[in-house]
């Protein structure tokens, strides 16, 4: 994607149609710009427009790229907001200690990957959820995974945690709510930690399902925590110091689903809803 950046003061255009592009984070090289931040070919990640072409008015959450002996297509995964989504939900939400038992949701998604394998390197144990053999197979062979399950093939979450949590849970990072999250409640440890990053599961339900089990935070004196991560962006570079070496070093690993051409789009983020995915789904428009 190439983008123009104008000064962000400038929020006066004018658009002849109320139709404007769907945005995500996008990573882009600069053709011009008015900003005394940005340059021109500068390479940077932050929200673009599903467009070849992007002007942009607010680049205040815009970050230069400044390492490029790493896949370009990382900064809008790994070492872009899903990384550090999953570095401030575990880490500065979480607060793991050194034998905690781990369980992730939507585990081989952009963030969960991510998310099993810092807990597999602070000595954790760790136990993903999938939609697929296939993904099952990924979390335990690739990112290495203590247990994992498809939970589509799971019809009480409850028995299924018991059986692949014994030991209960310290740490529920949530990608899927709904059922999933009743049930994890039923399994907490004391203490527990839960750090809410998502709701598949829920996004398009008329109406959400819903959660029973609230009594058992107060039986295990645990403790459940939304969050942005547009919020903790100042502690970006900190993160990059810990993720870059690991990523060279092949500490850990990023699986990436790439669909072909800014036509796929569409066809791509619905694919996202039914798990069609494996691994962060990005879509190539240009190569920069």
């Amino acid at each position: 994607v190439g983008i123009h950046i104008i000064s962000n003061l400038d929020t006066r255009t004018n658009f002849s149609s109320n139709l404007q592009p769907i945005t995500g984070y996008g990573v882009a090289k600069v053709l011009d710009s008015a900003h005394p931040g940005f340059a021109k070919d500068d390479l940077v990640w932050g929200i673009t427009g599903w467009e070849e072409y992007s002007l942009i008015s607010d680049p205040k959450n815009f970050f230069k790229i400044q390492h490029t002996d790493v896949p370009l297509s990382y900064y809008a995964g790994i070492l872009g907001m899903p990384g550090i989504t999953a570095y401030i939900g575990f880490y500065e939400l979480c607060a793991p200690k050194k034998g905690d038992y781990v369980f992730v949701s939507a585990a081989c998604g952009a963030v969960g990957q991510l998310v099993g394998q810092f807990a597999k390197l602070h000595g954790c144990h760790v136990v993903g959820s999938a939609g697929s053999p296939e993904k099952v197979g990924i979390l335990k062979n690739k990112f290495g995974f203590d247990e994992a399950f498809n939970y589509k093939d799971e019809p009480d979450f409850d028995a299924t945690l018991k059986r692949h949590c014994p030991e209960g849970i310290d740490i529920y990072f949530d990608n899927v709510g709904g059922k999933m999250l009743d049930a994890v409640l039923l399994n907490l440890r004391p203490h527990a930690r839960i750090a809410v990053c998502g709701m598949i599961s829920q996004y398009n339900r008329e109406q959400p399902d819903g959660v029973q089990n609230l009594s058992s935070m107060v039986l295990k004196e645990a403790r459940m925590q939304g969050y942005l991560a547009t919020n903790y962006y100042h502690l970006y570079p900190k993160y990059l110091e810990m993720i870059l070496p690991l990523i060279k070093e092949s500490k850990v690993v990023y699986v990436e689903d790439v669909a072909d051409g800014l036509e796929n789009a569409p066809k791509a983020l619905v694919g996202i809803f039914s798990g069609r995915n494996i691994g962060k789904q990005v879509v190539a428009v240009n190569c920069l």
